[in-house]
């Protein structure tokens, strides 16, 4: 009976282990598979996600869903639900593997909008403004490269990528930029 009790505690600690591992925190790198789309989609949702300090990733299409403190089945029910109620797929599968890394400190710039591949795009020492738009496979034809915005640190600035003393503007790790739609002036 001893060794019974023994071995039902043994194997509780061991669940609780593997529990604990599978949690998402912040700093760590997930990646995240989907199914039941067409494959175009896959190749948008597919990636590597980093968990901000904040504790959220930033998805193609639903923006951040909070991500830490979650199991990798969790996170996957939550991704699922968000994509089937803004009704932009209606029955995906989400796989979420948590990397066994202890941080991830992966640089990336989110670019969102009227981009053909919007989401995070890595980040690499000395890119412009415009490279991370194009790093996003560049601007659909409803996108406005006359009005691309640049969040860094809360503060939004406007850009003009039409010309060239702004295709050069630095971008930093964590920036977000977004494309605009043209407006009634194709601007």
């Amino acid at each position: 009976m001893k060794s019974i009790l023994l071995l039902l505690t043994a194997l509780l600690g061991l669940v609780s282990a593997a529990n604990a591992q599978s949690t998402i925190r912040p700093g760590r790198a997930i990646e995240i598979r989907i199914q039941g789309v067409p494959n175009e989609e896959m190749v948008r949702v597919n990636n590597t996600y980093p968990v901000s300090q904040s504790g959220y990733i930033r998805m193609p299409f639903i923006g951040n869903v909070h991500a830490a403190g979650l199991s990798s089945t969790n996170l996957a029910s939550r991704i699922e639900s968000a994509y089937k109620s803004a009704e932009i797929y209606t029955s995906p599968t989400i796989q979420v593997i948590v990397s066994s890394d202890d941080t991830v400190m992966e640089n990336v710039v989110t670019v969102g909008g009227q981009v053909t591949a919007p989401g995070p795009v890595k980040f690499q020492p000395g890119m412009t403004l415009y490279q991370a738009v194009q790093a996003a496979r560049g601007a659909t034809p409803f996108g406005s490269m006359y009005r691309v915005k640049l969040i860094r640190n809360g503060k939004l600035r406007e850009y003009d990528l039409t010309k060239t003393q702004f295709k050069g503007v630095l971008v930093r790790p964590n920036d977000t930029i977004e494309v605009p739609q043209k407006n009634i002036w194709g601007r």
